[in-house]
């Protein structure tokens, strides 16, 4: 009984963060101003009651929480539900006011806890916001995060990340790009951006390119086949036969540590970057020198395109280049109709300047009349769980199965009252899943309990040591948890 009033009088201390400050008050009157701080901050200290906390405000968008740790098993139950409250206050313009919390138990001082906490408020902004994050013991329990991500229209970050990403170049010679395994044309083509970067500044630049699914061949081969592009792709041993502890390695289109193409290349870099567009995963790369992640961004290629906009040193795109940021963007946003904002087509437009052939593009995306039929048959299969979400099973063995199973996500969501769309492969030993979703379901988060990550409309994951129908068994039961 005593060790158990010690545990609950432990302290915990907690960082509340307005979401896109700046943004959602650029669209208020002076008078508008302070009403809706006084009604947010209201409904702020009234959740911080029910703790019998303490609650001090930082700065304009930041409070400090703290409490004991007995409040905290209340606050989970209630699913923090002052994440939904603060939606209930109207503003005017087209955005909703959200809030990031994390909070946390780690560490033997206040002054520990309070770091972790920060450092915890960073995941919770690198999902996108609107959510709370709780750390303990190196885990993480996340809570909301069902509200779209909104677009910053500033475009100052990506300027400042372009000069520092420059100074970075600039103080090494060999600099080594990566994606992620299974590479996708949004990885490569952003990879190739980067080259294009460094190369500008006459750095030596390698990208790391040991794994591509079949709608790579042929761009691969393209590639290869532009001048100065023969001996610029590198496979996982002469990767690692090349990297010492003073090159400079770029991550690309992902921030999981397990998830980029040479894991190794992590620990011998000397320094790196990691450029990413999807929301952040507990086992993100966390000993990066800099991290642009933006997840409101369609996809990487549109960051990179941002960042050579804003060079020093101008880059001067070849048109194959273009072509490679242009078709990252093109496969990331569903031929911009997913996930596209204003900067989106500013990118775009950038890119369409250097004579960009969106009918090549296109025809690097397209499937042979073989892949069709097996995508209609998966199509054709699927079932219907809840009402809207539909879900089916790719069967066979085909080192090509996630690509056969993303494009049977992406045509499942065609179809009429469908909302979300799963569907499982079997990809040598393992069982891979493709998410998709028209926004009114997260299958990011469904699929982060699988371990895998993502977007909320496109996420994926993928399962190792069972079949295929305990993995679809398995899905189903989290998205049950996930309505629950």
């Amino acid at each position: 009984e005593t060790k158990q009033k010690y545990e609950d009088s432990k302290t915990c201390i907690g960082v509340i963060s307005i979401d896109n400050y700046d943004e959602t008050m650029k669209g208020m009157t002076a008078e508008e101003k302070p009403q809706v701080l006084a009604e947010l901050e209201k409904v702020i200290y009234k959740w911080a009651e029910t703790t019998n906390g303490v609650i001090i405000k930082n700065e304009r968008d930041i409070y400090t929480i703290i409490f004991e740790q007995k409040y905290l098993k209340k606050i989970k139950e209630n699913k923090f539900e002052i994440l939904d409250e603060v939606k209930k206050i109207e503003i005017r313009g087209p955005y909703q006011i959200t809030l990031s919390i994390a909070i946390s138990q780690e560490g033997e001082t206040e002054y520990e806890k309070y770091k972790s906490a920060m450092a915890t408020l960073d995941i919770a902004l690198g999902r996108g916001g609107d959510q709370a994050v709780i750390r303990n013991n190196g885990k993480y329990s996340f809570f909301g995060g069902k509200s779209v991500e909104v677009e910053r229209r500033t475009k100052v970050k990506a300027r400042m990340v372009a000069h520092a990403i420059e100074d970075l170049m600039q103080e090494t010679d060999s600099i080594m790009v990566m994606g992620h395994t299974n590479g996708d044309i949004d990885s490569i083509g952003s990879s190739i951006g980067i080259y294009k970067f460094g190369k500008n500044l006459g750095k030596n630049v390698k990208i790391v390119n040991n794994t591509y699914g079949a709608t790579l061949q042929e761009f691969i081969e393209t590639a290869k086949q532009q001048e100065g592009y023969n001996e610029v792709f590198i496979d996982r041993t002469q990767a690692l036969t090349l990297i010492n502890d003073t090159t400079l390695l770029i991550v690309v289109d992902t921030n999981k540590k397990n998830y980029v193409e040479v894991p190794e290349l992590l620990e011998k870099a000397g320094k790196i970057v990691v450029i990413d567009h999807h929301r952040r995963s507990p086992d993100y790369i966390e000993n990066a020198t800099l991290t642009f992640q933006e997840v409101y961004a369609s996809s990487a290629a549109e960051l990179v395109t941002e960042l050579l906009q804003y060079t020093t040193n101008e880059v001067i795109l070849s048109t194959f280049e273009a072509e490679s940021l242009y078709g990252g963007i093109m496969v990331d946003t569903k031929n911009f109709t997913f996930k596209t904002g204003v900067r989106t087509f500013e990118a775009a437009a950038y890119l369409r300047k250097n004579n960009v052939d969106i009918i090549k593009v296109k025809k690097w995306f397209q499937s042979d009349l073989e892949s069709y039929n097996v995508i209609a048959d998966v199509v054709k299969n699927a079932e219907i769980v809840r009402d809207t979400i539909g879900i089916s099973v790719y069967d066979k063995e085909d080192e090509n199965s996630n690509l056969i199973c993303a494009k049977s996500a992406d045509e499942l969501l065609t179809i009429n009252n469908i909302t979300a769309s799963f569907v499982l492969g079997i990809q040598k030993d393992k069982i891979c899943i493709s998410g998709r979703s028209i926004g009114d379901i997260n299958v990011q988060l469904i699929l982060e309990k699988l371990g895998g990550g993502g977007h909320m409309g496109i996420a994926g994951a993928q399962l190792e040591g069972i079949t295929i129908e305990e993995a679809k068994k398995l899905l189903i039961e989290k998205i049950n948890e996930y309505f629950a």
